[in-house]
């Protein structure tokens, strides 16, 4: 079916074979070139659709979005062309990312404005919820260091995105990853006027979008939007996430104006504190960046852990001493002082009760006549006495196949190093952090992975597939990338020094001259722009 976008239309849907709708007459084949398919969604300022590039090979999918001024006065359609100029760029100078749509292409065609992009297929997180229910804490977690990273990436290009949502990020089905869309309300370095009339429904325009209601913060509301405005919004979301309601049936604390959601959710003191942190309404308050949030959640996995596999000795001082515990404890200095203090003081008690010996037991006979001689038996961290201790998750090469075959993706911060994955096939999985040093990878298949900030040094990637992985501040020092396929790589910031690319295809990949440089190439390497050999 042809689907006919004039938003007059009485009767939109046509069939395949009609140049023109039977309904209105408007011409169906967008351009000459894109069949539109089906709606996908609109708001105040335009409209969304699935199409087909009916110019290309097998005619793939794409998503249109239109910009549908409300009238064709020049101010109006000029500020409308504004910030479809700016969509576009912005779209193209961060569309390189994994987990960002992809701008194809623009142009503007009878006085309405249209972008060609990437089609992401999946769920939203609304969907989602509404489909399988609302997430636990360990999901909350995981959904925000799965998607702090992206954050970060177009806060470090300028961009702030504000209108993130649950309805703006998308599980893509092919493996999973969250996919952040939609940015049409991004601010850039583009100044800021202001427009006469708000848009209707639910996200309200300036002359660019202020974001949704509920999910934007009050600076960006007052058209004074920072990165931590996103920071407040993605709060929100997570708030979504645990709570399946929207902030706007939460209600508000009518003295400060805070969002009352804390009774709604089963979630450890420690995430309600970072939860609360993310929406505070004062900016100076708040986590000012993905980068510091993500560190702090980081941090507490890595406590976690550490107190699961740490050996312990006894230790013995006297009643009136103060008590000695694992000085391995994680940072509350993001805390207010009040709220600090009540967290050392769970946290104190939690060690207490999990890694104290029980003088109660017949095998600590010791340890009672400790106590009888007027002694309290502590625990200190370093060695000897294992009190239920967990050996850390080992990797070999033959589990992490079985593991990515049965369909686990996410091996963000893995040890790695030395594993013969030649050949592996671990298309689209997640290798954020990972230690992959002295790995063989040879011919393996990491399309479309996340390999952003690993350690790759001394590996082998000989004729491995990388098309379109993320590999932005990876440490490829030493690797041996010889005859790989990085077209559409992500390559920013990541350490090439004596990486050999001999015959390598670079085509369309993000990476600089200079990097190429401290690089070893020759005439078989396909760089950049498409061209074999030296210079771009």
């Amino acid at each position: 079916m042809s689907y006919c976008i004039n938003p007059a239309c009485p009767q939109p849907q046509n069939q395949n074979n009609l140049i023109k709708c039977q309904a209105c007459g408007s011409v169906l084949l967008l351009r000459d070139r894109y069949q539109i398919i089906k709606p996908l969604g609109k708001g105040g300022f335009g409209a969304t659709f699935l199409a087909k590039d009916t110019s290309l090979p097998g005619a793939p999918i794409c998503v249109i979005k239109e910009l549908r001024p409300s009238t064709t006065t020049p101010n109006v359609l000029e500020m409308a062309r504004k910030l479809f100029k700016r969509e576009a760029e912005t779209l193209g100078k961060i569309g390189h990312h994994p987990q960002v749509p992809r701008l194809l292409g623009y142009f503007e065609w009878k006085k309405h404005f249209y972008l060609v992009q990437e089609y992401v297929s999946g769920s939203t997180l609304k969907q989602e919820i509404k489909k399988q229910g609302q997430f636990d804490e360990e999901q909350a977690k995981q959904f925000l260091i799965e998607i702090l990273p992206v954050i970060d990436y177009i806060h470090d290009q300028g961009v702030i995105h504000r209108d993130i949502k649950p309805a703006n990020i998308i599980r893509r089905s092919q493996d999973g990853h969250l996919v952040l869309i939609d940015f049409g309300a991004v601010k850039d370095h583009v100044n800021q006027t202001h427009m006469a009339d708000a848009g209707t429904g639910e996200t309200a325009f300036t002359n660019i979008s202020i974001g949704t209601s509920g999910f934007a913060p009050p600076e960006q509301m007052a058209l004074r939007p920072v990165y931590a405005s996103d920071i407040y919004a993605l709060g929100v979301t997570c708030i979504f996430l645990l709570t399946g309601k929207s902030p706007n049936s939460l209600g508000y604390d009518q003295i400060n104006g805070e969002m009352l959601w804390r009774p709604l959710v089963d979630i450890s003191n420690w995430f309600e504190e970072v939860l609360q942190k993310m929406v505070e309404v004062s900016v100076r308050h708040r986590f000012q960046s993905a980068e510091e949030l993500l560190t702090v959640l980081k941090k507490e996995s890595e406590q976690k852990q550490l107190e699961s596999n740490s050996n312990y000795t006894v230790k013995t001082v006297f009643r009136d001493e103060p008590t000695v515990f694992n000085e391995n404890q994680a940072d509350f200095s993001w805390m207010s002082p009040k709220t600090q203090m009540a967290q050392k003081i769970r946290e104190r008690n939690t060690r207490l009760e999990k890694k104290s010996p029980d003088p109660i037991r017949p095998n600590s006979v010791k340890m009672r006549e400790e106590v009888n001689k007027g002694y309290l038996t502590t625990v200190s961290p370093n060695k000897t006495i294992q009190l239920g201790t967990k050996a850390p998750e080992k990797w070999t090469a033959s589990n992490l196949r079985s593991a990515y075959i049965k369909g686990r993706i996410d091996f963000a911060d893995c040890d790695l190093s030395r594993l013969n994955l030649r050949n592996a096939k671990l298309s689209g999985a997640n290798f954020y952090g990972v230690n992959l040093h002295q790995a063989n990878l040879q011919g393996a298949d990491l399309s479309d992975a996340n390999l952003g900030h690993g350690n790759l040094t001394n590996s082998i990637l000989k004729n491995a597939n990388l098309t379109k992985a993320y590999l932005s501040t990876a440490s490829l020092a030493e690797c041996d990338l010889r005859d790989a396929d990085l077209t559409n790589a992500y390559l920013n910031g990541a350490d090439l020094r004596g990486a050999n690319l001999c015959g390598a295809n670079l085509t369309n990949a993000m990476i600089s001259e200079r990097q190429l440089e401290m690089a070893k190439t020759n005439w078989w390497t396909i760089l950049p722009n498409g061209k074999r050999g030296s210079g771009f």
